[in-house]
């Protein structure tokens, strides 16, 4: 699940049939892009949830993320020039401070007009860096500019256990909404096809497991609980010698928390997957770690085989956009499918804020992988 650097996997597409689109999460945090692409006076475009965004960082060190519309005229501020301060538009100059979208300048004024510039504001979202991810509020529409930033939710990071570790990210583009990506993210029963490898497990490795799930706010909580004897990665943490726990936690809108501890060593990981268009989405690791802190190659070994552990999820998901052309409708199955009922639920309430949070209780599933 890891590796140094963001990696841009398979770009294969279907032959451009629309993907079913799916009902996207406003007011919440999403990772745009990795920081370490934003130089000073630098700029970059994104796009997030259909939203055109123009993201840059200022002498200053601090990033910003805009709308890449200007407000004026329409024309995407990325066509025009950013001198480490402001954002200037091509099409008639106007001027804007980047991380307010204040207006500072429109060079066509005269002395005899009487509009003030720094009245007008251009499309401009919060931005923090976190965890090498620069991460985007994108509120409901109608909700106007945020002038107190104070309010909203925490920005979305990786669980830390001790000050001396080491981090990699892995970034992947998945032709389906954001709705399947989730689901897929959250499928405990996939593993011994989609991830069939001498390292992993195989079909032959399958057997009955049972896990304790239980609600927590805005989505559910598998409960501590020794790994899967037949996944080899988890084996070598116990050459420490202590318990090995694993606790995973899906929260809406699209994050899946994963923390595995072995006495003081410890490995966690935050997994987003992210709509870029109502048909599209997009899938990011961000893992932090102690365990083999000092041993030479880790990082690189984990590179390798992350990849390729990622790259099998993306390929299943191009194979099912096949599929998804021709809109099929779903059967979703007890226990295995429940996580994924349960996110729907979960979803449902948040759009319509409307009924109870569909894990009354502890409930503890069965399935076979």
């Amino acid at each position: 699940m890891l590796t140094s650097a963001s990696m841009k996997l398979r770009n294969d597409k279907p032959d451009g049939t629309p993907q079913p689109p799916a009902e996207m999460i406003f007011g919440e945090w999403y990772p745009a892009l990795r920081t370490n692409a934003l130089s000073k006076g630098k700029t970059l475009t994104a796009l997030l949830l259909g939203v055109p965004l123009l993201l840059g960082r200022k002498n200053d060190g601090s990033i910003f993320a805009m709308r890449d519309l200007c407000p004026h005229r329409g024309i995407p501020l990325s066509a025009g020039w950013f001198d480490g301060d402001t954002v200037q538009c091509k099409y008639h100059g106007w001027k804007f401070e980047p991380c307010g979208g204040q207006c500072v300048e429109i060079p066509s004024l005269t002395q005899i007009d009487a509009l003030e510039p720094t009245k007008i504001y251009a499309g401009a979202y919060p931005c923090v860096e976190r965890d090498g991810h620069a991460w985007v509020y994108l509120p409901e529409a109608g909700a106007g500019r945020i002038a107190d930033r104070s309010t909203l939710p925490v920005v979305p990071e990786v669980p830390k256990f001790s000050t001396k570790f080491r981090t990699a990210h892995l970034s992947a583009e998945l032709p389906c909404n954001v709705d399947h990506g989730i689901i897929g993210l959250m499928d405990p029963a996939h593993g011994p096809f989609v991830h069939q490898a001498w390292w992993w497990r195989s079909q032959a490795s399958i057997h009955e497991k049972k896990k304790l799930f239980v609600p927590i706010e805005e989505g559910f909580r598998m409960a501590s609980h020794a790994p899967s004897a037949n996944s080899a990665p988890y084996k070598l943490l116990g050459v420490y010698g202590s318990e090995i726990t694993t606790t995973i936690d899906f929260v809406l809108p699209n994050r899946r928390y994963e923390t595995i501890r072995a006495g003081e060593k410890w490995f966690a990981s935050l997994t987003t997957v992210t709509p870029v268009t109502p048909a599209t989405c997009r899938i990011d690791v961000v893992a932090c770690w102690n365990i083999f802190y000092g041993v030479p190659f880790v990082p690189a070994i984990a590179k390798y085989f992350g990849a390729k552990f990622v790259r099998q999820d993306q390929e299943t998901m191009i194979e099912q956009a096949e599929g998804l052309r021709f809109r099929p409708a779903m059967m979703l199955i007890d226990d295995a499918d429940l996580p994924a009922k349960w996110y729907f639920a979960l979803k449902q309430r948040r759009l319509t804020g409307k009924g109870e949070h569909p894990l009354a209780g502890p409930m503890e599933l069965h399935w076979r992988s």
